[in-house]
């Protein structure tokens, strides 16, 4: 896929910490993740990669992901996965329960008061 082709892919801004493995180097690297799609994502943080490494970032509720920098650019990055993801599962907060009822969050108030806010049903 050229260049062209790949901007067309969409892509989810978001903000979330990941760890980042460079293959040749010791130890896990802390980044911030700007975008993410199903084949990719941009990451921002100070580890050194270089074009074409092979990497690993740990991806919230995906776990490690295979991939290889595609580019870089001062202190930013992209890294084309080598198997695609399903991005809504790491913008999600909670891993899936494995039903379709929205999970529902309830506020603790000390014994015997009452919450003033009813609990919300997260979608």
């Amino acid at each position: 896929m050229g260049d062209s082709e790949s901007r067309h892919i969409a892509r989810d801004s978001l903000f979330i910490m990941a760890d980042l493995r460079v293959h040749g180097q010791e130890g896990e690297h802390r980044l911030k993740v700007r975008n993410l799609s199903a084949g990719g994502l941009m990451a921002e943080g100070t580890v050194k990669v270089s074009l074409g490494a092979g990497v690993q970032v740990a991806l919230r509720n995906a776990g490690w992901v295979e991939g290889t920098v595609a580019w870089v650019q001062d202190n930013r990055f992209g890294v084309a996965f080598a198997e695609e993801i399903d991005p809504k599962t790491v913008r999600g907060g909670l891993p899936s329960r494995g039903t379709s009822e929205p999970a529902v969050i309830k506020r603790a108030w000390p014994s015997g008061a009452s919450s003033p806010i009813p609990p919300r049903k997260i979608l």
